[in-house]
């Protein structure tokens, strides 16, 4: 058995393939590119709402009810008069927060249940099976009782969508090193005295960063619909602060007669999801290592 660096040097991981070659088909992939132009748009949009619009998206103005796409209101007022693309970029800011947020709680709880559970098999059975039960319930609904117990604020709504979100990721690390740990350079590792936690942090888990990535990606986009679906059934944050799904909720009754309302934050919403979703198909095109180079 060949130890020492012959053995790491066959280790599959991203950081033995070329930097400039990944670079390179990430700018072929026609479908990571303009998932990144959506985006980073759209991320440009609300970060910089006020610069974009000087309306409040909380004033109202009783002279301007339902008031359809002009000049002073590119995209309409709602039916307290409050300027609709102001709203939107403001609900968009938060959609986009709490996204990011879960996605990126969900990496290091799912890194670390998933590491765990894979590298200590006395630890697999209770942690997967404490998994299923959180997978056996739907996502939505586990979510809405959490927020009925926590309150509604942005913050609850993060922790609600962490909760039923970190199955997902642990799975992935945890499939991931399952497959790799038996491998030679991890036995070469034990063999000149590495230590579990540095097997770990060094061998394995960056081995479970492609696939884990393209797998946060969708559950950032998961999140947010996830998000608007909250506010949208009233439960996510108070009525006073602008929210996609909020939004969307009180256009209900105005369909007909003002169709702006609904069709500006759902495309908002659309463009949105839409985005990450080609963003991590390209990223799973350029990071596979089963994909020929």
């Amino acid at each position: 058995m060949a130890v020492g660096g012959s053995a790491e040097s066959r280790e599959p991981s991203l950081r033995g393939r070329p930097r400039r070659l990944i670079l390179r088909r990430l700018r072929r992939s026609g479908a990571a590119k303009l998932g990144l132009v959506i985006t980073v748009g759209l991320v440009v949009l609300a970060a910089g709402a006020p610069l974009f619009t000087r309306a409040d998206p909380t004033d109202m103005d009783s002279m301007s009810i339902l008031k359809p796409p002009s000049r002073a209101h590119p995209l309409g007022t709602d039916d307290f008069g409050r300027d609709v693309f102001s709203r939107v970029l403001y609900g968009g800011r938060i959609s986009i927060l709490v996204g990011v947020v879960v996605a990126g709680v969900t990496t290091l709880t799912g890194v670390m249940f998933g590491a765990l559970s894979a590298f200590y098999r006395r630890l697999d059975n209770l942690i997967m099976r404490g998994m299923d039960i959180l997978m056996a319930f739907p996502e939505i609904l586990l979510a809405l009782g959490v927020v009925a117990i926590l309150g509604p604020q942005v913050v609850n709504i993060m922790i609600a969508l962490i909760i039923p979100f970190t199955p997902r990721p642990a799975r992935v690390v945890r499939g991931v090193i399952l497959a790799l740990k038996q491998q030679e350079f991890v036995e070469a590792a034990r063999t000149v005295g590495a230590r579990d936690l540095r097997i770990i942090t060094h061998h394995l888990l960056p081995n479970s960063l492609a696939p884990l990535l393209v797998q946060q990606t969708y559950i950032l986009a998961i999140a947010i619909l996830a998000e608007s679906a909250l506010n949208f059934l009233g439960v996510g944050v108070p009525p006073e602060v602008p929210t996609l799904g909020g939004i969307l909720s009180d256009s209900r009754v105005h369909l007909r007669n003002a169709p702006w309302m609904s069709l500006f934050p759902g495309t908002f919403i659309t463009l949105l999801v839409l985005g990450f979703n080609l963003l991590g198909d390209g990223l799973r095109d350029v990071l596979d290592p089963r994909m020929r180079l």
